[in-house]
């Protein structure tokens, strides 16, 4: 993975390719940002970079600074991600196949699923790469003792030893100890990458250790570009999808191959949110059906659906306080949301978004999607109400 292979965020790789050129690569970085931000893509980048035996710097009339070469045989083993000086750590559970589960037992699927998506995967990808039925995965304190065991052998080829620590959120907290020492006080050359989504998640003692670097959501052109030029998408549908996809380009490629022209998740939102402001006696059947139809679209969906609905809640927001230009919606998103704004007060928005924020994470834990929305349609109805 070169960084001119990665969409947009040039700052982000300008910045990183300094690191390198004015030899000021901190030994610990915690890449920080959302979803579908190429936070993942980038650490890749940064470490073949690094191992690169040709380093390109590219003169001031180049919006990027630099690159790995991508021909030496260092590039070439990291275009297969079977570099053996990166080592990857990722959330695990045990499985049908596997009992006892640690990162290397999911390699072939890692290196598989990364290559297949360029490297932008989701943690929902990736549990459903692995064969994970309604478990949470963790890096666990097996991984933490490989870590330290890798890290204690010298470096194969490359200068650098590179670990790589996917969603470290997910670091089980009593394992966490076991690398805390070599976190702060590594051995020479190596650096450690930690990618996460919630820093409020991670361990205190693990965010001390480490210099913090911020990706930004990417742009709605980078989004609507890359869908035209790489996925063939009209550009009507791809500007459509990228306001929809909100700097994640994970939930646009979802978008592009689920949401159909007339509109799926707009027209489904505007139904539910009818039944739940209404939800007398003669509701509750069209309700239920309503639920059991929700229910089957599949777990990513639904956290999908939950995003696009708390993007309504944020128009709605921007119209009641005037910000009718700040608006990025279709023309009947707009008239819905000049709408639901006489509903929406700005004193009940915050309890709003609140219900579509919880709905959101407890679908990531397997929630039954059956009892949420049901829970959730009396809860709505009842803010509306209030």
């Amino acid at each position: 993975m070169r960084f001119s292979e990665i969409i947009g965020q040039i700052p982000v790789k300008n910045y990183l390719v300094n690191t390198v050129k004015n030899s000021r690569v901190s030994h610990a970085q915690l890449f920080l940002g959302a979803e579908g931000s190429g936070k993942l893509t980038l650490a890749i980048a940064y470490a073949q970079f690094i191992c690169c035996t040709d380093r390109q710097y590219f003169d001031s009339g180049s919006a990027l600074k630099g690159d790995s070469c991508g021909v030496c045989p260092s590039c070439q083993k990291f275009r297969q991600l079977m570099h053996p000086d990166l080592h990857f750590f990722y959330p695990v559970t045990s499985t049908k196949e596997v009992k006892k589960a640690k990162s290397t037992d999911f390699i072939t699927k890692w290196r598989d699923l990364l290559i297949k998506n360029d490297c932008y995967i989701s943690i929902n990808d990736w549990y459903e790469a692995i064969g994970v039925e309604n478990k949470q995965g963790i890096i666990n304190a097996d991984d933490c003792d490989e870590i330290v065991k890798k890290l204690s052998l010298k470096s194969y080829e490359s200068e650098y030893k590179i670990v790589i620590m996917w969603m470290v959120e997910k670091l089980f907290h009593a394992a966490a100890p076991k690398i805390l020492k070599i976190l702060e006080e590594p051995p020479e050359k190596t650096l450690f990458i930690l990618i996460s989504e919630h820093h409020e998640q991670i361990i205190n003692t693990i965010i001390s250790r480490t210099q913090m670097v911020k990706i930004p959501r990417l742009s709605n052109k980078d989004i609507t570009n890359t869908l035209i030029e790489k996925h063939q998408v009209s550009e009507i549908n791809a500007r459509k999808i990228a306001n929809l996809a909100d700097g994640n380009l994970i939930f646009a490629r979802t978008l592009m191959q689920d949401v159909d022209d007339d509109g799926y998740f707009f027209t489904t939102l505007q139904t539910w949110l009818r039944l739940c402001y209404r939800l007398n006696n003669d509701d509750v059947f069209e309700l239920t059906r309503f639920i059991d139809d929700i229910s089957k679209i599949g777990r990513e969906n639904q956290k999908i659906f939950f995003n696009y609905a708390l993007k309504i809640i944020r128009g709605t927001s921007l119209m009641n306080h005037g910000n009718d230009k700040l608006l990025k919606l279709m023309d009947e998103e707009s008239v819905f949301v000049r709408n639901f704004s006489n509903v929406l007060t700005s004193s009940r928005i915050p309890a709003f978004a609140g219900e579509f924020n919880k709905a959101v994470f407890h679908i990531e834990r397997n929630a039954n999607p059956k009892v949420l929305f049901m829970d959730m349609s009396f809860r709505l109805h009842k803010i509306m109400h209030s």
